[in-house]
C-alpha cells in the first residue's frame, strides 16, 4: 500500500522503475544491506522524531547513531522517537518502510551529514522490502529536505 504511494510519487519523474522490491525483508539496516549485498553504512535510514509536537524525519547513514547532545543543541529538546502508530498517523508509513518521499503534510525532512561521504545511498520506499538507489543530489531533490544537519555519531 505505502510502496504504491512512493511509486506514484516517483512516476512524475519517470523513476518508479528504479524502486527495488525484495522477496525478503529490508526493514532494518542489517536486513537491507544483506538484501543488497552492500555495506550497511550506504543504507540511508530514516529516523522519525517529534519536536514541539511536530514530526520530523532525519535521513542518516546506516552506521551511525543519533548523538543526544548534538540533537538537543539543534532542536532544543531531547530526542523523542515517534511510536509505531504515530509513524502511520503523522508520517504515513509503518516502521520498517519509513522514507522521506511523499510524506504527509507538516513533516519536516532533514539530511544528516553522515550521508555526504557517499555518491549513492539506498533509502527505503514505503514498505519493509523496498529501496531505491539515489545519488546524494537526487536524495536532496526527491526528499524535499529542509536542511543538512549534524546530529549523529559513530560514523567516521
Amino acid at each position: 500500500m505505502s510502496i504504491e504511494k512512493v511509486r506514484d510519487y516517483f512516476k512524475q519523474w519517470d523513476m518508479e522503475n528504479r524502486i527495488i522490491e525484495f522477496d525478503v525483508s529490508s526493514a532494518t539496516v542489517e536486513l537491507a544491506s544483506l538484501a543488497l549485498a552492500c555495506d550497511p553504512k550506504r543504507i540511508a535510514k530514516t529516523l522519525a522524531f517529534k519536536v514541539n509536537e511536530k514530526p520530523i524525519l532525519i535521513v542518516a547513514s546506516g552506521d551511525c547513531r543519533v548523538d543526544n547532545k548534538k540533537y538537543k543543541a539543534k532542536f532544543s529538546t531531547r530526542p523523542k522517537m515517534l511510536s509505531p502508530q504515530e509513524l502511520i498517523d503523522l508520517v504515513g508509513y509503518a516502521a520498517g518502510g519509513v522514507c522521506p518521499f511523499a510524506v504527509k503534510e507538516g513533516v519536516t525532512v532533514y539530511l544528516d551529514e553522515s550521508l555526504r561521504r557517499f555518491d549513492k545511498v539506498f533509502p527505503a520506499c514505503g514498505s519493509s522490502n523496498s529501496v531505491i538507489e539515489l545519488t546524494i543530489e537526487e536524495l536532496e531533490r526527491f526528499s524535499n529536505y529542509s536542511a543538512w544537519i549534524d546530529v549523529c555519531k559513530d560514523w567516521d
